[in-house]
């Protein structure tokens, strides 16, 4: 297990799970990739290198599901994922907090654990870089609770993209050993790529 400490910063896990799925037709955070809701299954990956887990959702969200899996519903609402992060670091201010978008189903216990194993808790976040861009992917990072600061200072010039502050912010950026680690699925052409990886 990877230590959820470091240099005294305690680090929690975040599953986003707010996005309405529009372009995939159902909900991606009740899709069952590995034998359960992905919204439990990335929880229970986060467990094993985090302190406490959560799962972020909106309001309409808090209805069936597991006491086993904590809730915390946006208090930054209409946003998008940087509304999900903003609640997390608001929710507990001394934490850092590791991220993760349940459209994203290869990630595995490898994945968090060389993110955690590069997490540099003096810049403002720990981000692989995308394959496809070569830009900062916010939804699978470590946000350090500085960040705090300059997500609400983006939000008041109506900047809501957090990939756009980690590209111009003190960021740890790493490479992922396999790239397929940040497959994002958004349609059922998604799905399809990501079930022929998983079956092979």
């Amino acid at each position: 297990m990877t230590s959820s400490t470091h240099k005294g910063l305690p680090l929690y896990g975040l599953v986003l799970t707010g996005g309405k799925s529009v372009r995939m037709g159902t909900r991606k955070d009740l899709i069952s990739w590995h034998g359960k809701q992905q919204r439990y299954h990335i929880a229970d990956l986060l467990r094993t290198v985090c302190e406490h887990v959560y799962i972020s959702c909106r309001a309409d969200q808090l209805i069936n599901t597991d006491p086993q899996y904590p809730m915390l519903p946006d208090t930054f609402s209409g946003i998008g994922p940087a509304g999900g992060i903003l609640t997390a670091l608001e929710f507990r201010r001394n934490a850092a907090w590791l991220v993760v978008a349940c459209d994203l189903p290869l990630v595995d216990d490898r994945t968090l654990e060389t993110l955690v194993g590069s997490r540099d808790s003096e810049k403002i976040a720990t981000a692989y870089l995308n394959p496809v861009d070569g830009l900062p992917e916010p939804l699978i990072a470590i946000w350090e609770p500085k960040s705090y600061g300059l997500l609400l200072e983006y939000l008041g010039k109506n900047v809501m993209c957090p990939r756009k502050m980690l590209i111009h912010a003190d960021t740890q950026l790493i490479t992922a050993p396999d790239p397929n680690w940040l497959l994002n699925v958004n349609t059922p052409a998604d799905a399809e790529r990501a079930s022929s990886i998983l079956k092979t």
